[in-house]
């Protein structure tokens, strides 16, 4: 196995692109459970509307099967304070991630590809709707959420900082996981 200063690159850049902070970690370290789910289904607009959402990505079970052929994974941490929504920095971060994930692949690493933030908003309309294909399924990533990952507790299992918001005025953490070897 690699060590790690060989993603040191890749974490410089992944935070010049606006990431809070980024840590290598164990993919054992990775939650999956089937509640997760329900709060996509119950709870998100995303479900089912579009391919990145259940029921069209990995299931809990598929996704812990996916974790295990892994060695090593790249944890991403994004603050989205108040003065910053309206999307642009987090899809700003997003696009970074996705380069990211390209640039990889072309250095070496094959198996790269990460996991997102949250339903896909690459399309104005998603064309599930019409029963088409993605027009984007070169950059399209699912969430960690919709794939059945527990995203608190893999943060907190990598010593992240994460919380569940009381109000619209605190700053919301998002994260991204990117599977690396």
């Amino acid at each position: 196995m690699a060590q790690r200063e060989d993603l040191e690159k890749y974490c410089i850049q992944a935070l010049k692109g606006g990431v809070t902070a980024v840590k290598q970690i164990e993919p054992a370290s990775v939650v999956t459970a089937p509640w997760v789910r329900l709060k996509c289904q119950f709870g998100c607009g995303g479900y089912n509307s579009n391919y990145c959402c259940p029921p069209y990505v990995p299931t809990p079970e598929e996704t812990r099967k996916i974790l295990d052929s892994y060695h090593r994974a790249l944890m991403f941490h994004m603050e989205v304070p108040l003065m910053w929504r309206g999307g642009t920095h987090l899809e700003k971060c997003l696009q970074t991630l996705i380069n990211l994930e390209g640039i990889m692949f072309k250095d070496g690493y094959y198996k790269a590809f990460v996991f997102l933030v949250g339903p896909c908003d690459l399309c104005e309309e998603c064309s599930k709707i019409t029963g088409s294909s993605c027009n984007k399924g070169n950059r399209a990533r699912p969430s960690m959420e919709a794939c059945g990952i527990d995203v608190f507790q893999t943060a907190r299992n990598n010593e992240f900082f994460v919380e569940t918001l009381r109000d619209e005025s605190q700053t919301p953490n998002f994260y991204s996981l990117m599977l690396v070897d």
